[in-house]
């Protein structure tokens, strides 16, 4: 049996911009995806503490040390800069194997810096 198990997450990062003129997805400092075991392309689901909005995207490569989380597309739409989001992504793995899987759990400081 295959169950889908939280593998990797960014425990209330700050929006630092929300770009509406952009094709979807997050923007994420490639330093916080490394640390969190994100990757370009993956797929997340970003819930915003603020105002309780849940939603799905995928992941675009932001510049290293900037602490860069950025909205972009219909996405800017559900946060307002300064907003405080979870982002997570989810893997789907043996049931046994999950048993003892350890997630990737990052706790940003100010300004998103590890």
């Amino acid at each position: 049996m295959q169950i889908q198990v939280l593998k990797s997450k960014l425990h209330c990062a700050t929006v630092t911009e929300a770009n509406l003129n952009y094709m979807g997805s997050i923007t994420i400092d490639e330093d916080l995806m490394d640390a969190a075991n994100l990757i370009a392309g993956e797929k997340v689901q970003i819930v915003n503490n603020n105002n309780g909005e849940r939603f799905e995207t995928y992941i675009i490569k932001g510049e290293r040390g900037s602490g860069c989380i950025c909205l972009n597309g219909a996405a800017a739409r559900k946060v307002v800069v300064g907003d405080v989001v979870i982002i997570i992504s989810y893997a789907l793995m043996d049931f046994e194997e999950a048993k003892t899987f350890k997630p990737s759990v990052v706790f940003p400081k100010e300004g998103n810096r590890l």
